[in-house]
C-alpha cells in the first residue's frame, strides 16, 4: 500500500482497519464458541457476537463514512487501477454498499440467532433429532429471504446469496456450470460404480488420536503452513479462520477408527490456511487481507487435500512413515492396495469424506435444495425427506438417520440458507485449472512432490494467487492465471487421467 497520501483516503483506510479489527475480535470469540467454550457459555456470547457485529456494521455504514467513501473515490479516481490503493478501495465499497442496504437490527438479530442455531445444531446432530433444529432452521430461511430482499430486484432470490461469496456470480451461472459439469461427470461415475469397488478396509480400524494429528500436523508443515502464525484445534465441522495477519487457523476432526476423515479434514484447511499465509502482508486491516471468493479458496483446499494429498507421488513418498507410525494397522499392506483405498470411487453419504469423482453430485444436491427452499418450493419440514430422494436417485444411496443426511453439515446451521454450496463445486473446477497451469510452468512438479518437496507449486500459488488477496475478482484471477473464465475440460482431464489408471474407463 503505497498510495496513502491524501488524507482522505488515510483517514478512510484507518476507519476500515477499526472495523476489520472489531471483526477478527468477533472472529476470535467464534473460534473460541467453536473450540474450548464450556456449554454454559453460550446465551452470553451469542449476546457479545451479536453485539460485535452490530457495533462493525453500525460504524461501517454511518454517514461519516459515506461522505468518506465519496471523497476518497475522487482521488482513487486519480490513482493506477491496479494500485494496491485502487484495488482496497474498490473491494471496501463493495463491502459499503452491501452493508448500507442491510439494517443494523437485522445484523444483530441474525448474528445471535446464528450463534444459537449453531449450538443446537452441535447437540441436534449426535442425537440425529432435525426437529430439535427445525424451528430455527425455519427462522434462518425467514432471515435468508429478507437479506436478499435487501438487494432486489433480483433475477432469482439466490442471485444477492450467492453475489456475496462468489461476487459477480447468479444462479443461472452456476446452473449452467453445473449443467455442463454433470452431463461430463455422470457418465465417469457410472462407469466406475460399474466396477468392482476398492478395499479400504485397512483404514478403517483403530488408529490413535494423537498418532493421527501428529502425522497431520508434520504434513502440512512440510506444505508450508507456518505453526508459528496459525495452529490446529479440534471441532465438530472443521474450518479455517483469519484472526489477523500472523494468525492464521485450522480445525480438524478425528475418527479413531477411519483414519482419512481427520487427514483429509488436515490438509484440506491446511489448503485455506496457506492460501491466507500468503497473502501480501502489507494488506492487514484492508479488505484485500482476504482470499477472493469461496471458490477461489475451495480451489486452494482442494488442490492440497486431493490433488497433492490423494495423488501417487505423495504417498510414495509418505506411506513408508505413515506405515512408521502405524506399523500394526499398514504394516503389511502395499502401497498400491492403500492408494488405490484412499482413492476409492463408491456413491456415499457424507460429503466431506466423498471421493473425487462423486463430491460434485453432492454439492449440486445441496445448492438444488438451497434454491428450492428460498423460492418456496420446498419448506423445511419436508428438507429431510427431499434430502434423502435426492441422494437415493442421484448417487444411488439413502440416508438412514438425519445425523448422515440433513445434519451432516454445518452450513445452514451458521449463516445464511443459499450461496453457501456453490463454491466448493466451483473450487474443484479451479483447482485442476490452477493445477494445469502450474504443471505448463513447472512440470517437475510432480517429481518434487514424489520427494516430500513442496517448494515449487507452493512458490507458484504464492506469486501467482495468494499474494493478491482480494486485490483481483474471480474472473481477473482466472484471466491472469489461466487466460480465461471457469472451466470443465481441466477437472474432467484430470479425473479421466488419474481414474483411468485405477479403473476402466
Amino acid at each position: 500500500m503505497s498510495e496513502q497520501t491524501h488524507p482522505q483516503l488515510q483517514e478512510l483506510n484507518r476507519r476500515l482497519t477499526e472495523i476489520d479489527d472489531l471483526t477478527k475480535a468477533e472472529s476470535v470469540l467464534y473460534w473460541d464458541m467453536t473450540t474450548h467454550m464450556p456449554p454454559g457459555g453460550q446465551a452470553s456470547r451469542a449476546r457479545q457476537l451479536s453485539t460485535i457485529s452490530a457495533l462493525a456494521h453500525r460504524l461501517l455504514t454511518s454517514a461519516e463514512m459515506g461522505k468518506l467513501f465519496d471523497e476518497a473515490g475522487k482521488i482513487v479516481e486519480t490513482l493506477p487501477p491496479d494500485s494496491d490503493d485502487a484495488a482496497a478501495y474498490r473491494a471496501a465499497r463493495r463491502d459499503f454498499d452491501r452493508a448500507i442496504k442491510v439494517p443494523n437490527a437485522f445484523v444483530a438479530e441474525f448474528t445471535q440467532h446464528c450463534a444459537i442455531t449453531y449450538d443446537t445444531w452441535t447437540r441436534a446432530r449426535p442425537a440425529d433429532d432435525f426437529k430439535m433444529v427445525s424451528d430455527l432452521l425455519k427462522k434462518t430461511l425467514d432471515y435468508s429471504r429478507r437479506m436478499a430482499d435487501f438487494f432486489a430486484p433480483y433475477d432469482h432470490i439466490a442471485d444477492p446469496l450467492i453475489d456475496m461469496a462468489d461476487y459477480g456470480m447468479k444462479a443461472a451461472d452456476v446452473r449452467k456450470v453445473f449443467a455442463e459439469l454433470r452431463e461430463q461427470l455422470v457418465p465417469i461415475v457410472k462407469a466406475i460404480t460399474s466396477q468392482p469397488p476398492a478395499d479400504d478396509s485397512m483404514l478403517r480400524v483403530y488408529y490413535p488420536e494423537a498418532e493421527q494429528l501428529a502425522f497431520g500436523e508434520k504434513v502440512i508443515r512440510d506444505f508450508g503452513y507456518n505453526f508459528e502464525q496459525g495452529r490446529q484445534d479440534k471441532t465438530v465441522h472443521p474450518y479455517m479462520i483469519r484472526l489477523g495477519t500472523g494468525d492464521i487457523r485450522i480445525t480438524t476432526r478425528v475418527d479413531e477408527h477411519f483414519f482419512y476423515d481427520a487427514f483429509s479434514s488436515t490438509t484440506h484447511e491446511a489448503g485455506h490456511a496457506l492460501y491466507e499465509q500468503g497473502i501480501n502482508p502489507a494488506y492487514d486491516g484492508t479488505s484485500l487481507a482476504t482470499g477472493t471468493s469461496a471458490g477461489v479458496h475451495e480451489s486452494q483446499s482442494r488442490t492440497w487435500e486431493n490433488i497433492v494429498a490423494r495423488s501417487r507421488p505423495f504417498w510414495q513418498h509418505y506411506y513408508p512413515q505413515l506405515q512408521a507410525v502405524f506399523p500394526s494397522q499398514l504394516g503389511n499392506v502395499p502401497l498400491d492396495a492403500f492408494y488405490r483405498a484412499v482413492n476409492k470411487v463408491t456413491p456415499s453419504l457424507i460429503r466431506v469424506d466423498a471421493d473425487e469423482v462423486t463430491y460434485n453430485l453432492h454439492i449440486m444436491i445441496r445448492f438444488d435444495l438451497e434454491l428450492a427452499l428460498l423460492e418456496g418450493s420446498l419448506e423445511i419440514d419436508d428438507l429431510p425427506r427431499a434430502w434423502n430422494e435426492r441422494y437415493a436417485s442421484d448417487l444411488g444411496v439413502t440416508p438412514l438417520s438425519d445425523k448422515d443426511g440433513v445434519l451432516q453439515d454445518v452450513h445452514w446451521y451458521d449463516g445464511v440458507i443459499g450461496g453457501v454450496f456453490q463454491g466448493y463445486a466451483l473450487g474443484n473446477l479451479l483447482s485442476a485449472q490452477f493445477y494445469e497451469a502450474a504443471l505448463a510452468a513447472h512440470p517437475s512438479i510432480p517429481a518434487e512432490i514424489g520427494r516430500g518437496k513442496f517448494d515449487t507449486l507452493h512458490t507458484w500459488l504464492r506469486e501467482n494467487i495468494y499474494q493478491y488477496g482480494s486485490k483481483y475478482t474471480t474472473p481477473e484471477l482466472i484471466q491472469r492465471v489461466t487466460g480465461g473464465g471457469v472451466q470443465v475440460a481441466p477437472l474432467i482431464r484430470y479425473l479421466r487421467t488419474k481414474y483411468g489408471e485405477l479403473y476402466t474407463l
